[in-house]
């Protein structure tokens, strides 16, 4: 089994890197190496005994920016399977294996999965009983709504109720959870630094797409999420401004000029 670079990028939130680790400490197959690009202001020891793992302090100039360097450390050793992380996740043991079938199943693609929003971090957490925490579905395949230049998850909000148990090609894979190998790297290279937080994983998958790249959603590959913790929480006015600021970028580069007309209007009128 080829080892795996797991790549995140960390800010600041260090306590969130416990579920990580735990998680990576259980694995049925260790064939991983993670990459942690530190873009923290004030870094602290990361310790992660018993993970084989590298550390990598940069400066904070963004999520892309970020994955970029550890991408380029993980080339640089070797690697040639890759998957991009989240730190605010946890997963079951067979994630490595899950990872790793896709991969092998499906070469020179971009890989996402099933992902749940962690116990208590859902959107609506009113919304939910006791037993439907640890199943509510934040992502499940994704799509471009072109007419307002934004991405849309499938199946989030809803009780998983295996409705989204079918492994088939989708239109966007979030950042949050992406696979690919160096085939995908060679044709369409590195992510878009210009964007600092936001829409860099839908310019890629758009890339992607221009290559005739596939974009496989395997559910069998599954984490939980917390969401939006590097932004102050879902719905804060920091995560709103980076979104904002991010799909006007988006917009105007891949959108209709319909589309655009109507950005630039709501940017600047």
């Amino acid at each position: 089994m080829k080892s795996i670079a797991l790549i995140t990028v960390i800010y600041n939130n260090y306590q969130v890197l416990e579920d990580l680790f735990a998680s990576l400490k259980k694995q049925t197959k260790t064939a991983y190496h993670l990459y942690i690009a530190d873009a923290s202001f004030e870094r602290q020891t990361i310790d992660a005994v018993s993970i084989p793992h590298t550390v990598i302090p940069i400066e904070n100039k963004g999520y892309a920016y970020g994955v970029n360097v550890a991408l380029q450390q993980a080339l640089k050793d070797g690697r040639t399977q890759f998957c991009v992380i989240n730190d605010d996740i946890y997963f079951e043991k067979d994630f490595i294996e899950s990872i790793h079938v896709a991969l092998e199943k499906h070469p020179q693609s971009l890989i996402g999965g099933k992902i749940y929003y962690a116990p208590g971090y859902e959107y609506h957490t009113s919304r939910y009983n006791r037993k439907n925490k640890s199943n509510v579905l934040w992502y499940a395949g994704g799509t471009v709504d072109w007419n307002h230049a934004t991405t849309h998850h499938r199946g989030v909000d809803d009780v998983d109720a295996d409705q989204y148990n079918k492994s088939e090609k989708t239109g966007f894979i979030t950042g949050c959870l992406m696979c690919f190998d160096k085939e995908v790297v060679d044709a369409i290279g590195l992510w878009d630094e210009s964007y600092f937080l936001y829409y860099e994983d839908a310019d890629y998958c758009e890339r992607a797409k221009e290559k005739n790249i596939p974009l496989m959603y395997i559910p069998k590959i599954t984490i939980w999420h917390k969401n939006a913790q590097s932004t102050d929480g879902s719905g804060s006015k920091l995560h709103e401004r980076y979104q904002r600021d991010a799909r006007f970028r988006f917009g105007m580069k891949y959108a209709p000029l319909r589309t655009k007309l109507h950005l630039l209007k709501n940017r600047f009128l």
